[in-house]
């Protein structure tokens, strides 16, 4: 079951704004990541002909991650779940501990001939989440919200690690960017109760102060990669 809010949720906020975007009123936080367009990657994966690729990434919450995910438009599922630890420990009780291992990840999987995993790193450091931030995102704190990239294969693995490089180089974060890359992890789908959280819930108090701003952004800062009608988990669309 899930609790009335994620934890490090302030009562008194997260109830006001749920009931003024229950009257209508669109809820935002002005943030400066809004400003930080990450630069599309210098080194990108190589075509192959493939009309199906999966990447996995974890950002914080994966209500959000997985709810950005869904509007990119190549996206074809996006799923919760949890990377990093065993398979015993996949669950949401024993990971909120913070000791099993695992991130709360979401495990893309999208066709190579419209977006490819190079652009979606791209969307990922630019609204998905602040890669900047150590062991949490927004209010959540713990090694289960780390900023971790966990490749698939030794080419995602190479250009994760030469983004990250670009990134840094080119400075467009004011902090050092902390994300990991962890190659050899095993994902593990989530609960069904968190998948399609955000679509599914868009007047949680939580989703409405901490993700639907990632979703605007998305709309607002990639306008050719955003897509309207997210894809649910299990429906597939191009």
């Amino acid at each position: 079951m899930i609790s009335s809010f994620k934890r490090g949720s302030s009562f008194p906020a997260v109830i006001l704004l749920g009931l003024l975007a229950a009257a209508g009123f669109v809820v935002t936080r002005s943030t400066a990541e809004e400003a930080r367009i990450a630069p599309p990657p210098a080194l990108d994966e190589q075509a192959t002909g493939k009309t199906s690729e999966v990447a996995v990434i974890a950002g914080g919450c994966f209500w959000g991650v997985q709810g950005v995910f869904q509007h990119v438009a190549g996206v074809t599922n996006a799923v919760s779940g949890y990377t990093g630890g065993d398979k015993a420990t996949a669950h949401y009780d024993m990971t909120s501990s913070g000791t099993t291992g695992h991130a709360e990840s979401v495990e893309i999987t999208y066709d190579p001939r419209k977006i490819t995993y190079g652009r979606l790193l791209q969307l990922y450091f630019s609204v998905a989440h602040d890669p900047t931030e150590l062991n949490r995102q927004d209010p959540d704190e713990g090694t289960q919200y780390r900023s971790a990239i966990f490749p698939m294969n030794d080419e995602q693995a190479r250009v994760a690690k030469a983004y990250i490089a670009q990134l840094g180089g080119s400075h467009v974060f004011q902090a050092p960017i902390v994300t990991t890359i962890e190659p050899g992890k095993t994902f593990y789908r989530a609960e069904d109760y968190h998948q399609d959280f955000l679509a599914k819930n868009p007047s949680y108090p939580y989703i409405v102060f901490n993700d639907l701003p990632k979703i605007a952004n998305l709309k607002r800062l990639f306008p050719a990669l955003y897509r309207p009608d997210p894809v649910l988990v299990g429906v597939a669309r191009s």
